[in-house]
């Protein structure tokens, strides 16, 4: 059953729920961190409509910096002006930042510490039509292997505001993963969200399979689910926005439950938030895993549901790797 304390939406399994891109979460949130504190500054990289950085632009154009297709620019620009006490927000499409100017993101951001909020928009397969070039499906596992730096897959556009207004007030550099396509907003203004903290969405009464999922991915999980549940096999879902620092105490709190595990990213497989995840188990509650991700190929081009159908992500193959795995430990 649903998680009454996440206080998610009173429509969150009905046709007509409301979507909206992760990525006009960071607009809206872009504009309140900036109403909040006059040092949050952002830099685009000449996709300030795509990346939804026109939002704070238009509200506060002198704090707006737009560097031309520039993204290693861009890094040690924002990483200068965290030096001089400013709280930048870099925004361009995930293929580029991170992919473009990671480097720059390691020596001159992470190395230092600096405040730098690094946003990756258009992640993931879901950019659709765009193809491999920009399905941006290794950030994840760029970003988590950097020392002190904080990584949110934000779950609905709800939870991205809230996430960018935390990474505002976080101190040392921040990677928020966006999406492109329109998702279920699950969430409300009243769902708790802290950095470092996943969120049980929905337990059953005697769970046997736990799905862990990150981004807007654990609402697929939910309505996996719950279709789970109608035929029989219990399950719990637990929402992990905060890839890293992991909320290790969530995490062993599901998985002491249940006889299996299910990861759902939209990412490569290897490397990312699955990772994480078989990365602390092996080490403090072994047990058997199924890893849900893209396997070791490229994106493609084509509509948003096709391709996470096409890639073994929607509810279906949730649904289908939860039973294999309860029928697989008995």
């Amino acid at each position: 059953m649903l998680n009454s304390d996440a206080k998610l939406s009173a429509k969150i399994f009905a046709d007509d729920i409301e979507k909206a891109s992760t990525r006009d979460g960071f607009g809206k949130g872009s504009v309140e961190a900036g109403k909040n504190d006059p040092r949050v500054v952002v830099l685009c990289a000449d996709l300030s409509e795509s990346t939804r950085a026109e939002w704070f632009q238009k509200e506060f154009p002198e704090r707006f910096v737009e560097m031309g297709v520039a993204e290693q620019n861009m890094a040690t620009v924002a990483a200068g002006m965290a030096a001089a006490g400013k709280i930048p927000f870099i925004t361009s499409y995930a293929a580029f930042n991170p992919g473009r100017n990671y480097e720059q993101i390691r020596t001159t951001i992470a190395l230092n510490h600096m405040p730098v909020k690094i946003c990756g928009m258009h992640a993931g397969v879901s950019v659709g039509p765009d193809g491999a070039t920009h399905q941006m499906l290794e950030d994840i596992g760029l970003m988590r292997m950097l020392p002190g730096m904080t990584v949110l897959a934000p779950g609905d556009a709800e939870e991205a505001r809230k996430a960018v207004l935390a990474a505002a007030q976080t101190d040392g550099p921040v990677y928020i993963r966006f999406s492109r396509t329109a998702t279920p907003i699950f969430t409300t203004s009243d769902t708790p969200f802290t950095i470092g903290k996943a969120m049980m969405l929905w337990k059953s009464e005697s769970p046997k399979v736990a799905i862990l999922s990150t981004g807007s991915l654990s609402y697929t999980a939910l309505m996996a689910a719950r279709a789970l549940s109608e035929s029989g096999i219990d399950s719990l879902v637990l929402h992990v926005p905060t890839v890293k620092p992991l909320d290790e105490g969530a995490v062993l709190d599901a998985v002491r439950s249940v006889d299996g595990v299910v990861t759902v990213e939209e990412h490569q497989a290897a490397g990312g938030f699955g990772s994480a995840i078989a990365e602390f188990l092996s080490q403090h509650h072994p047990m058997p895993m199924r890893l849900l991700g893209v396997l070791d190929v490229f994106g493609q081009s084509g509509e948003p549901d096709q391709l996470l159908e096409h890639y073994g992500l929607d509810t279906l193959h949730i649904q289908t790797a939860a039973r294999e795995l309860s029928k697989s430990i008995g």
